[in-house]
Formats: structure tokens, C-alpha cells, sequence
């Protein structure tokens, strides 16, 4: 099958839709790539079905949110670096504006009373959105008795005996890489174009020194133990081992600012989460919650300042390198999408991610529905065991709700949220009243 030939589109024209794009990218990566592809594939016709569809498995296997790289991608296609360049701010910049918008109010209302009441029924939401995110993936990943396998294995490491994310990821890859099926070649012929190495290194020697050297500066001016110094290195860390999307490296980034920096509680990190699902862009803007969070308590003075400034680190070190994998691997995209050990490393790794969030469903369970939760360790095994006395009612029957909105109903996420953050609120009035 020959794939139709499109037109390319001025830059004007695509600027206008890469901001539609932008404000209209709700409902997690599945809605913000089904969008894409009835704006970019079927109104437009900017880029073939074929292409869309080698861009996305290509996305797929890099770390960063698949979206924003896919848009990138397309925006490359289309106008080069700058139309990339275009393409993955706009889809990232207005949820950023919007979660740092809600970010500062959260910093300076978060615990008012009736603010606390609204977000018990966002984090029984985020929960059962985190749940139907599992089933999604799920039913997607685990084809194969080995996928069961690969998914079984990830959780057990990760849930009981604390392997690192990274880890997990690297070794699901590297064994499907190795034990690779045949497959059968594609029937169609791709057209490709020389690729030069020369050319591959310079890109990648600018966009990493774009990356690190103003994260290098940052440590510099405020030494290693400043909490810019520690989010500049953290979210750095985690930009290289954000494979799957948000949802599997979510586990990872909550452990590690909750217990490891203590930058923010754990029903924190699940509010963060909450308006993340509420804004349009990539759910990984969640790490600017976290960042802002950081720099606007363990900053200094004065504290909003430096909450901006945390923020703002957050999200250069989160972004710039989805640029870097795109801007360096999108030449390559034609020539390595019918590599059978690479689509064989990809199944391994979404497999995996079944169990990374897995893992992540029951960690968000045990803190959104007991108040005290405690990690229970012997020798290298470790569960977290909550205490019974603590179970929080409110919040099991707000997560029922929602299971039913966004299961059976199949409301949206948004609708979702709001209805269970009003009957939290409701709950709590009455509550006050009797």
C-alpha cells in the first residue's frame, strides 16, 4: 500500500492548529493521540496514516510523554526544527500555565478547610483514573503468556522488594530485545532518505549542552545542597527513565519526593496528580506541582519566587530532553520502525509497565483510603500495611462514584473530577451541619 500524498501546510496555518492542539489535549495520552490523529491524519492530511502510526511505536520507546514527542515529531516533519519546536511548546505551555496557576493556590490555600473536603473526591478519582489507566494498558500489552509473565515479574520487583523503576524497565527491554519472535516484514516499501552521523552528533551535542548546562549553572550559583541543586538532578534522572508514559514512572517520583527529599506528603502528591488530570498537556506536568511545591518550601524567601524558580527548573529539565530524543531520532524514524528486535524490546517494555502500575494502583489505594499507612520490612522484602482503624469511608464511596462515572458511564475525566470533588464538598457541609 502506497501511502496518499499530502500537502504540507504554511507555517501560519500549522501554528494555528498546533495551539488548538495545545488547549484542547485533555484526557491523558490515549485522547490526547486519538485527537492528534483526527486533526493531523483525517481533517488536515499533513501526515499518512502509515507515518502516524511508525511515529507513535518510535515515540513509544523513548522516555518522555509519547504525545508531546508525537507532536513534536509531526511539527519536525512539517517545518523542521523550528516547526518541532512549535509543535511541542504548544502542546506543552498551556497545562503548564494552568497547573502553575493552580500550583500557587494550592500553596497558599491548600488546606483550607473547604479546599482539604474538595480534594478527598479528586484523589478517590485520580484513583479509579489511575485504575482505568491499568485496564487500558492491559488489555493493550498482554497478548502473550510471556507479556503475563514480564507484567507479573515487574510488579513483584518493584512492590515487594523496592527494584528500582529504571531497573525494572532496562531489564523487561533488554530480555524481549534478546529473545525476539519473527515477525513478518512489512509488505509496504518505506522511503528513506541518506542519514549522516555527523549531523546526528551535533544535534545531540547542542541539545544536551541546551539541557544540562543551565542545570549545571543552577548548581553552581546555589551549591549541592540546595533544593534547586536536588530538583535539577531528580527530575534530570527521571526525564532519561520516563518510559511508558506518566502513569508508570508516577510510583517512582512520588516515593522518592515523598520519602526520600520530603518535599511534599504522600496525599499531596495524589492532589498534584489530580490537577494534572484536570489540565490540558501532558500528565507529566505533574512534576511541576512537585517542583513548585519544593522550591516554594524549602527555597527561602521570598517564597514564591523561589517556588517559580522551582517550577520553572522542573520543567526545563522534564522538556528539553524530549527534544533532544526527538530532534536526534526522528531521521532515523523511517529506518528503525520495522526493526523486529526493537518492536520486540517495545512489547517487553509496556508489558512491564502493566506492573509498574499496578504497583502504583495499590500504593495510591493504601494512602487514599487509610489515613495511616506503614512499610513493614523483612529482610528484602518490604509491604506496606495499613492500619484498619484508619479507613477513611468518605473516600471509599466517593471512589465508588467515580467507578461508576468513568467505568460504566464512561463520563470524562474532567466531568469526573468535578462531580466528585462537589460531592466531597457536599459530604463535608453536612457533615458540619449534623
Amino acid at each position: 500500500m502506497i501511502e496518499r500524498q499530502s500537502v504540507a501546510p504554511s507555517f501560519k496555518e500549522a501554528l494555528a492548529v498546533w495551539a488548538k492542539i495545545g488547549v484542547l489535549s485533555f484526557g491523558g495520552p490515549a485522547g490526547q493521540i486519538a485527537l492528534m490523529h483526527r486533526v493531523l491524519v483525517d481533517e488536515h492530511r499533513w501526515i499518512g496514516e502509515d507515518q502516524f502510526l511508525r511515529a507513535l511505536n518510535f515515540c513509544m520507546l523513548l522516555p518522555g510523554p509519547e504525545a508531546m514527542q508525537l507532536a513534536t515529531y509531526v511539527g519536525w516533519r512539517l517545518h523542521g526544527t523550528v516547526g518541532g519546536l512549535v509543535a511541542g511548546l504548544l502542546f506543552v505551555l498551556p497545562g503548564a500555565l494552568v497547573v502553575l496557576a493552580l500550583s500557587i493556590a494550592y500553596a497558599l490555600y491548600g488546606h483550607v478547610p473547604l479546599v482539604e473536603a474538595a480534594f478527598v473526591g479528586i484523589k478517590a478519582a485520580v484513583l479509579v483514573i489511575v485504575i482505568e489507566a491499568l485496564l487500558r494498558v492491559a488489555r493493550r500489552a498482554l497478548r502473550r503468556p510471556q507479556d503475563w509473565i514480564v507484567a507479573a515479574a515487574a510488579f513483584i520487583a518493584i512492590f515487594f522488594f523496592a527494584v528500582p523503576f529504571p531497573l525494572v524497565i532496562a531489564a523487561a527491554a533488554v530480555i524481549s530485545y534478546v529473545l525476539v519472535e519473527n515477525r513478518p516484514q512489512a509488505n509496504s516499501p518505506i522511503e528513506t532518505s541518506p542519514l549522516r552521523l555527523t549531523d546526528s552528533l551535533c544535534t545531540a551535542g547542542l541539545w544536551l549542552a541546551l539541557w544540562i548546562v543551565p542545570l549545571g549553572l543552577v548548581a553552581l550559583l546555589f551549591g549541592r545542597d540546595h533544593v534547586f541543586t536536588d530538583i535539577a538532578i531528580f527530575f534530570s534522572k527521571l526525564a532519561v527513565v520516563t518510559f511508558g508514559g506518566a502513569y508508570s514512572v508516577l510510583a517512582y517520583m512520588a516515593q522518592q519526593a515523598v520519602e526520600t527529599y520530603g518535599w511534599l506528603s504522600a496525599g499531596e502528591m495524589l492532589d498534584g496528580l489530580g490537577l494534572a488530570e484536570t489540565t490540558p498537556g501532558p500528565l507529566i506536568l505533574v512534576t511541576e506541582f512537585v517542583g513548585f511545591l519544593a522550591g516554594y518550601r524549602h527555597g527561602g524567601e521570598p517564597k514564591l519566587a523561589f517556588g517559580l524558580a522551582g517550577a520553572a527548573i522542573t520543567l526545563w529539565a522534564t522538556f528539553v530532553p524530549c527534544f533532544l530524543w526527538i530532534f536526534v531520532g526522528a531521521p532515523y524514524v523511517e529506518h528503525l520502525s520495522t526493526n523486529p528486535r526493537l518492536a520486540s524490546a517495545l512489547s517487553g517494555v509496556t508489558a512491564a509497565v502493566v506492573g509498574v502500575i499496578l504497583n502504583l494502583s495499590l500504593w495510591f489505594a493504601l494512602h487514599v483510603f487509610f489515613a495511616k499507612v506503614e512499610l513493614v520490612r523483612h529482610g528484602p522484602l518490604r509491604l506496606w500495611w495499613p492500619d484498619p482503624s484508619t479507613l477513611d469511608i468518605e473516600a471509599v464511596v466517593l471512589a465508588a462514584v467515580a467507578a461508576l462515572l468513568l467505568l460504566r458511564l464512561k463520563l470524562g475525566i474532567a466531568a469526573t473530577l468535578t462531580i466528585c470533588a462537589s460531592a466531597a464538598l457536599a459530604w463535608f457541609m453536612l457533615s458540619g451541619v449534623a
